[in-house]
């Protein structure tokens, strides 16, 4: 009964929701979700996807020579020649494509073909439109350019392609992932949200979909929702060491909506205790940042602690005096470590581990005992004045439990930006608070440290790539492609695994039920032409 139900995974990024789906067991050691199609238009996460699908091919025993590339730093194999069919079956299966071109569209279609020959509609679909859209972010970008119209931004629409999809899948059910500001963006005066939830609930050639809320209010996992908020998942609720709200949409298909009974509609989920920061990313190996201007050498990064600490120590912070003694206190036990922080180098060389207090269900889906050295563990360089911010916040952080503000800041500190007292920026330099969950890891990420900085005042940095990769809750043994800024960017724009895996519980503990005896085709597969 393995792989019961075929993913096809759309706006895929590096694979977060389809690695939550792939990688979730039932406690009879089934794995009923399989991927069969992933489509990412972006050359470098797609190199990420591609590469994911590859191990998958392997099950859970990934080959060994992988964890000697890991491990031991050698040269990385030929994966294509090594093992040729596993390379085949991952090339076809991800796909780098752009969703709304013709010539994407006619691939696509004939492997939706393929599959519902295969499952027929024993099929679930998964994905995220691209949201630059629909953020607050990008909403005010958007307004920032002459004769901006957002009627004719095509991704504010790119979600019909998302709709064109169902209509050849015919899916089980599908999950639309996507940002907030989905709620609150309109066009021409109409509420995008309502727009989409009317076409999702009507797919041309479809008997139509039930729309449902994941995780609604209550320890109900699956719920009808009422209004748009009900559809707003808030991942630290859930498990995910990452304060992380977005809306996700689950669909079902009338057929099978009909036959979920209505005290189904509220089945108690597994509730996964609180993870914070120090949960994932106590147990990594220290590391000292870099100096991104000058000679960056253990020597030149302790003489810059040291100069850094001496500096804070005389200014006045404006604390309590028992906070500015703590405050004091941790800049000293920094300095006393300088030496030792100094040597620990700047990329990971001792065994992978995490926190004992991690929570167990989190610490097992992170962890691969057959990784002696974590992957992407390697601290980015910082220019000196930045160093002394870092080291202010994060010991101001560590004495008061709250990230300092812009307004926080010594005269002194203040960086070479016109807008710093504007109020606009207030959280410009944002320390991650060991007993909370992070903030939302955005994509921001891969153009500095700023808003991610490290709890630990001695070791004076931004945030790793694995460090945020852990956050996000990918596997330790997730390896991103591209250069470090792509990497960045892709552990960004990600759903959450776990978040994912929880996800795929829900929809299979009814599918199990009402979906796996009504799957077969209705009708002939319908093609491009047909739906346009």
């Amino acid at each position: 009964m393995n792989a019961a139900f075929a993913i096809v995974d759309l706006f895929a990024c590096p694979g977060g929701l389809a690695e939550g789906f792939s990688a979730y067991e039932t406690a009879g050691g089934i794995r009923p979700f399989s991927v069969r199609m992933s489509v990412e238009k972006d050359e470098s996460a797609h190199e990420t996807l591609s590469f994911r699908a590859f191990l998958r091919q392997f099950g859970v025993f990934f080959p060994q020579e992988y964890y000697d590339w890991l491990n031991n730093g050698a040269a990385e194999p030929e994966w294509q020649a090594l093992y040729p069919a596993q390379w085949k079956a991952a090339t076809e299966e991800a796909l780098c494509l752009t969703l709304g071109d013709e010539s994407a569209g006619r691939i696509i279609s004939q492997r939706i073909q393929n599959i519902r020959k295969t499952h027929g509609r024993n099929t679930v679909l998964i994905g995220g439109p691209p949201c630059q859209a629909y953020s607050l972010v990008g909403r005010a970008r958007n307004r920032g350019i002459a004769d901006y119209d957002a009627a004719q931004d095509h991704r504010h629409f790119l979600y019909r392609e998302y709709i064109r999809i169902i209509s050849q899948l015919e899916p089980a059910a599908f999950v639309m992932e996507n940002v907030k500001g989905m709620l609150s963006s309109t066009v021409d005066g109409v509420r995008m949200f309502d727009l989409i939830t009317a076409d999702l609930e009507t797919p041309p050639g479809t008997e139509g979909y039930e729309l449902f809320a994941f995780a609604a209010k209550g320890s109900g996992f699956l719920a009808k929702g009422q209004k748009p908020a009900d559809f707003v998942v808030r991942a630290e609720e859930l498990g995910v060491p990452q304060a992380r709200h977005r809306v996700i949409i689950i669909g079902l298909r009338n057929d099978i909506a009909t036959e979920l009974k209505r005290e189904d509609q509220c089945l108690e989920r597994p509730v996964h205790p609180k993870a914070t920061v120090a949960h994932v990313l106590d147990g990594m190996a220290r590391l000292r940042s870099g100096i991104s201007r000058g000679l960056d050498s253990p020597d030149a990064w302790r003489e810059a602690i040291e100069q850094a600490c001496h500096k804070l120590a005389k200014m006045e912070t404006g604390l309590p005096p028992d906070a500015n003694t703590a405050f004091l206190d941790n800049l000293a036990a920094t300095r006393a470590m300088a030496g030792d922080s100094a040597a620990l180098g700047r990329r990971a060389n001792t065994p992978n581990g995490i926190g004992n207090a991690c929570p167990p269900a989190l610490a097992e889906w992170l962890k691969d005992d057959r990784l002696h050295v974590l992957p992407d563990h390697e601290t980015r360089g910082h220019m000196p004045a930045d160093l002394a911010r870092y080291l202010f916040a994060a010991a101001w952080a560590a004495s008061t439990g709250q990230s300092p503000t812009a307004s926080s800041f010594p005269a002194a500190l203040a960086p070479d930006h016109r807008s710093w007292a504007s109020g606009k920026f207030a959280d410009r330099f944002k320390v991650q608070l060991r007993g909370q969950p992070s903030t939302t890891v955005t994509s921001h990420i891969s153009k500095d440290g700023h808003y991610f900085i490290h709890p630990d005042p001695s070791q004076c940095r931004s945030l790793t790539l694995r460090e945020a990769a852990r956050l996000q809750t990918f596997p330790d043994n997730y390896v991103f492609r591209g250069n470090r800024t792509q990497q960045f960017v892709q552990v960004g724009n990600a759903v959450p695994p776990f978040l994912a895996r929880q996800i795929a519980e829900t929809l299979w503990a009814v599918l199990a039920k009402y979906g796996t005896g009504i799957g077969a085709p209705a009708k002939a597969p319908a093609s491009v032409k047909e739906i346009a």
